[in-house]
């Protein structure tokens, strides 16, 4: 983490305006916040900030307004959420630029918090801009990045800005790149991933990648029907896309050559419709009805993922095994996160997870505060996954 500088790395921040990028591209629904997961992940990092008499102006984005002022993707309300979670007063800006952020930054005194409204609102954030970037600079001293979740975009505010002013990674930045680095980048060995989900089509960049770093691979959801059909074994009615057999025989011939097994499904639970407690059975993969479908692996199935993860000093996992929405098709993820997240308490495993599915799941099976690090980025953390350059990440190299 010496390639990056921390607040850890700034001297006599008191007084000092820092623009802070954060995420607040909070879930709502019907007008209402219904996750602060989010807020939760910055809050350390502004109230360190003001806690040193910084004067903390708060970046971010909300939706996809596309350039244009959209009164329903008003940052706003989501200012009193932000006040509630910090339990601080957050002052809020009717615009990121211009006499209304100046006028809001200029009244600021020593650990005040202010948070500007929308950076999307202007087409320049998305086109990262520079005479844009210019303009969000000129209210600062200092940029810290603390959106590792917008770090895959090249966007004024989460790349333009580190030209413009000393730049720094914020708290949840931070944690989130030593996480990064010990499930990936310099891992403790063996290391094995899981990785489910829908569609092979959707992770063909992350398989390809993974199975020239990883000891193991182990596929889940329905992309493990598109594995075992390209096996010429017949899925019934389950999720497949049998399009992709030739992508799948290269992605595995490509593993074998690197020495990472593939560990695919020995049995299944299949089920004839896919609704919660319908009727079920367990069945080897290669006696699945014609009519039926795989909707979560089996058994003996999660007693070798299970194995896998006992060997591992390393796990990342992206995706869940099964239909774990919907019971009892959640069986095998549940089993495999309360495995993973004994052995990581147990100081035995390095256990880092991500992606919305994945932290839906987890959360579902009650180990999400278990594993060493649970990304809440979606993209980014895939991407990164995917081994390619995070644009936000890259320019707070020192």
């Amino acid at each position: 983490m010496t390639a990056f500088k921390t607040l850890d790395d700034i001297s006599d921040i008191a007084g000092k305006r820092v623009l802070l990028r954060v995420d607040l591209n909070v879930p709502v629904k019907d007008g209402k916040v219904t996750d602060t997961t989010r807020i939760e992940r910055v809050a350390p990092t502004i109230m360190e900030l003001s806690g040193k008499g910084a004067r903390v102006i708060l970046l971010a984005h909300f939706g996809r307004p596309k350039g244009e002022v959209v009164p329903s993707m008003s940052l706003d309300p989501i200012a009193g959420i932000v006040e509630s979670v910090l339990d601080h007063r957050v002052h809020f800006a009717s615009d990121c630029i211009g006499e209304p952020a100046k006028k809001a930054v200029d009244a600021m005194v020593d650990g005040d918090i202010l948070l500007l409204e929308n950076t999307r609102f202007h087409p320049g954030e998305e086109k990262n801009n520079p005479d844009f970037a210019k303009a969000l600079a000129a209210n600062g001293d200092i940029y810290v990045n603390d959106a590792f979740s917008a770090a895959h975009r090249a966007h004024a505010s989460t790349e333009g800005l580190a030209h413009l002013l000393p730049a720094y990674a914020g708290r949840t930045m931070q944690a989130e790149l030593i996480a990064l680095e010990k499930g990936l980048g310099n891992p403790a060995r063996p290391v094995v991933a899981i990785v489910g989900g829908a569609k092979v089509s959707t992770k063909i960049d992350l398989l390809q990648n993974l199975v020239k770093k990883v000891d193991a691979l182990v596929i889940g959801g329905g992309m493990a029907n598109t594995f075992l059909a390209a096996r010429g074994i017949d899925v019934g009615k389950s999720l497949c896309e049998h399009d992709l057999a030739e992508t799948v025989k290269a992605i595995e011939a490509e593993a074998q050559a690197s020495g990472c097994a593939i560990v695919l499904p020995v049995d299944g639970v299949v089920a004839r419709e896919f609704k919660a407690g319908a009727d079920n059975e367990t069945v080897d993969v290669t006696a699945i009805p014609a009519d039926a479908m795989m909707l979560d692996v089996g058994p003996k199935s999660v007693e070798a993922i299970n194995a896998w993860i006992s060997k591992a000093d390393t796990l990342v996992w992206n995706g869940p095994l099964g239909a774990f929405e919907i019971p009892p098709f959640d069986t095998a993820t549940v089993s495999a996160a309360q495995h993973a997240a004994r052995r990581t308490g147990e100081g035995l495993l390095v256990s880092v997870a991500g992606g919305g599915d994945t932290v839906s799941a987890l959360n579902h099976a009650g180990v999400a505060e278990d594993f060493s690090y649970v990304s809440t980025a979606g993209g980014a953390f895939l991407e990164w996954m995917e081994g390619k350059p995070l644009p936000g990440v890259d320019v707070l190299k020192s």
